[in-house]
């Protein structure tokens, strides 16, 4: 039996659900109850960050990050969480397919200090950008998802990881069915218009100016805000 999407619901789609302005669609208001209170924040191993500092990096509210931090200490209640602890969590959202090598990759992303551990910093400010960002902000942050060895460019076999990653996670009994050959095609169709030079790697700028301009593949880039 082929199976739908999964119902297990996406680290974004959850974390969306526990902002105020999800629900109202109007300007963020929290009954007090659903906050946490300073008190609250500091029983945890890890305390973030003076919350005003977040506020000034995020386009988040100060009560929006209390609340987010409140579901994040949920999941990860020593405040921050390591690689293999990422991908056990991941592995709860997608359990049709083999979630480990994007979950890998993603973990990479959030970890912006290179630490081995994503904070509630590092999680709050991925997740505004994700969320809240231009659309410069978001093509930079998936570009940076993409260039796995942050060297400032995406190779093909980059890209065909991310996007074998992704057919793995998303598993063999989808539907519809994912052809075998599926990855490489997109990889294809992501170079021969992304790699203006046709010298085997796609810059940054590369990625900006046809992102920008082609419409087929900011849809396309609808794939990987489903996966966050």
């Amino acid at each position: 039996n082929h199976l739908s999407k999964p119902n297990k619901k996406t680290i974004k789609q959850r974390f969306l659900k526990l902002l105020p302005c999800y629900h109202s669609g109007s300007s963020p208001s929290v009954n007090q109850s659903s906050i946490t209170d300073e008190g609250e924040l500091s029983t945890v191993c890890y305390r973030p960050e003076g919350l005003d500092s977040l506020v000034q990096r995020t386009k988040f509210s100060k009560k929006e990050l209390q609340v987010l931090y409140r579901g994040f200490k949920n999941e990860c209640p020593s405040g921050v969480v390591n690689e293999d602890a990422f991908k056990s969590i991941y592995s709860k959202f997608f359990p049709q397919g083999d979630s480990s090598m994007y979950a890998h990759f993603l973990f990479e992303a959030f970890d912006t200090n290179n630490n081995g551990l994503v904070s509630f910093e590092d999680f709050a400010v991925s997740l505004s950008i994700i969320l809240r960002g231009t659309i410069t902000d978001k093509l930079n942050w998936a570009f940076n998802l993409y260039d796995l060895n942050k060297d400032g460019c995406i190779t093909r076999e980059e890209m065909t990881d991310i996007m074998q990653s992704i057919y793995n996670m998303m598993g063999k009994h989808t539907y519809p069915s994912m052809r075998v050959s599926a990855p490489k095609e997109h990889v294809d169709c992501f170079f021969l218009k992304m790699d203006k030079n046709k010298d085997g790697v796609v810059t940054i700028e590369e990625f900006l100016e046809t992102c920008q301009k082609d419409e087929n593949i900011m849809h396309s880039m609808h794939l990987f805000h489903n996966v966050i």
